[in-house]
């Protein structure tokens, strides 16, 4: 399942980056998660709207993306 959190406030989440991403910080996605969802955002654009995932999603997205 797929939705669109930016209803939601992910202000006082812990933002990840990947450790595949590049020396400058804003080139990259950045990921965060709660209990049901994992949130990831575009680091140029931190205050738009987030891609939220719930778990099993992001599992097969990581899964299929190292596959790659």
């Amino acid at each position: 399942m797929i939705r669109d959190f930016s209803a939601g406030n992910a202000s006082g989440l812990e933002w990840f980056k990947s450790s595949y991403s590049g020396s400058n910080d804003n080139d990259c996605v950045e990921v965060a998660s709660t209990p049901h969802t994992i949130l990831v955002r575009d680091s140029k654009n931190p205050h738009r709207p987030h891609l939220a995932l719930t778990p099993t999603a992001w599992a097969d997205f990581v899964s299929y993306a190292t596959e790659r």
